[in-house]
């Protein structure tokens, strides 16, 4: 990526298939470094399969779809696979392998892309957990956390190792209003460091909030992707 390019450019991308079969119009969206995007997205499909066209898993009849100045498209596939590595995540749903402990969970994207020492990287991660109101790293199975623990621990996840994209789907609901304070501190540093935010949400107070720091603000609905302007 030159100095200055986007982190995330849509450009008149058509993917091959819709989300709900019925064709669209051609998304187009740009991020640069610094910058964060808030879409209201009521349905949490559509959000998660938009979610996944950003981050270059879904196929494009026509248009682009780059990341970091890269097409995902014309990428080969190890490439491209090394390349989201550089992409932090919290998934709607999902996202966790069963087998493996939600420690393990966490360290994995960083110990399988970077060569950052492990012990670093669990330090690092103990005071993103602390951060996010976990007493450290959780050391139990995703299926024994309470959700409400357990999304603590994917936003850990998703900022560790200072990912350029974090893509957010609807991490802070009603029941998590005391996440919104440290997940808005993490978001700031992110974009302080030059990383661009995408926060796909379907709360109505963060997305009526007027003094959210959003640099965009974006509807994604049947008709695609649209301006959304300022809250009422």
């Amino acid at each position: 990526m030159g100095a200055g390019g986007a982190i995330l450019d849509l450009t008149l991308a058509r993917p091959l298939a819709e989300p709900d079969g019925a064709p669209q119009a051609p998304y187009t969206l740009k991020l640069d470094p610094g910058e964060l995007a808030l879409i209201d997205a009521p349905d949490e499909a559509h959000s998660s399969w938009f979610a996944d066209l950003c981050c270059g898993l879904v196929p494009l009849a026509e248009g682009k779809a780059c990341f970091l100045g890269r097409d995902w498209a014309a990428m080969p596939h190890d490439f491209a696979a090394a390349l989201r590595g550089r992409i932090g995540r919290v998934f709607a749903k999902g996202g966790w392998i069963g087998f493996l402990d939600v420690a393990a969970n966490v360290l994995l994207p960083q110990l399988h892309h970077t060569r950052n020492d492990v012990g670093i990287l669990r330090d690092r991660a103990a005071s993103l957990a602390r951060a996010f109101g976990l007493p450290g790293l959780p050391l139990e199975r995703a299926a024994d956390l309470s959700p409400a623990d357990l999304v603590r621990a994917a936003c850990v996840r998703a900022f560790l190792g200072d990912p350029l994209l974090v893509v957010l789907e609807s991490p802070a609901s009603g029941r998590l209003s005391d996440l919104e304070a440290p997940l808005l501190d993490a978001v700031a540093a992110a974009r302080g460091r030059g990383a661009a935010v995408l926060w796909l949400s379907r709360n109505e107070r963060v997305l009526r909030d007027r003094s959210f720091p959003a640099s965009h603000r974006w509807r994604l609905d049947e008709r695609g992707l649209a301006p959304a302007g300022r809250p009422p």
